[in-house]
């Protein structure tokens, strides 16, 4: 398991994620009655979703998290197939549920995850409970992915690979996750490689690339 990250990288990180989100939370403010008032009128049900998801280890430990996002799938999506990724084209996502994926506008409610210390701006993504166990069996050192990290609205593998479809793709994801933990173990690799990340992300968000 990786060593925890060093003291001055995991306060100015912190410190990071804070001011980041507290700023976008306020600049986005006014978007999340309209886009909640979207949801409702497309698809009825709880404007926000909350799911349990795996976060960082903790010495001896794993901390589980309810993650927040606004609703972009039916109500009853998986009550028939149980707990499935997503795909290209998924016939569970509503019409507006596309656009805030396409924008991730879906993610902005982690804002909150973040400032509760549950959550990082930048990080691994967290996995849901029902997979993790899979996972770790099927790809090597997945659970290590998260030692001593929070997990992350968006990260290295996020800009460079998106979203998860088959176990390639996590194995993959694995390999992004770690070198991004390696870059942090300095405050020079860290603040480069979270501001990448950041205008990357935002490049996405304006373009309309996400799923």
């Amino acid at each position: 398991m990786q060593a925890d990250l060093p003291r001055p990288v995991m306060i100015a990180k912190r410190g990071f994620d804070i001011a980041v989100a507290s700023v976008a939370l306020l600049l986005t403010l006014p978007l999340w009655p309209l886009i909640a008032l979207a949801i409702w009128l497309d698809s009825r049900g709880p404007v926000v979703f909350r799911q349990l998801r795996v976060g960082h280890a903790a010495g001896d430990r794993v901390v589980l998290f309810e993650m927040l996002k606004f609703r972009s799938m039916r109500r009853d999506a998986e009550s028939a197939t149980g707990a499935v990724w997503a795909s290209k084209g998924d016939p569970r996502v509503t019409r507006v549920g596309r656009f805030l994926r396409r924008t991730r506008l879906d993610e902005l409610p982690q804002l909150i995850n973040v400032l509760k210390g549950e959550m990082s701006i930048v990080g691994p993504r967290p996995e849901r409970p029902g997979f993790y166990g899979r996972l770790e069996n099927a790809v090597p050192f997945f659970a290590d992915r998260t030692a001593g990290l929070r997990p992350g609205i968006t990260g290295l593998a996020q800009v460079h690979q998106g979203y998860d479809a088959t176990i390639e793709d996590v194995r993959r994801k694995v390999a992004w996750d770690h070198a991004y933990a390696l870059r942090c173990r300095s405050l020079r690799g860290w603040i480069a490689t979270d501001l990448d990340v950041a205008l990357r992300t935002l490049a996405v968000m304006a373009g309309g690339h996400g799923r």
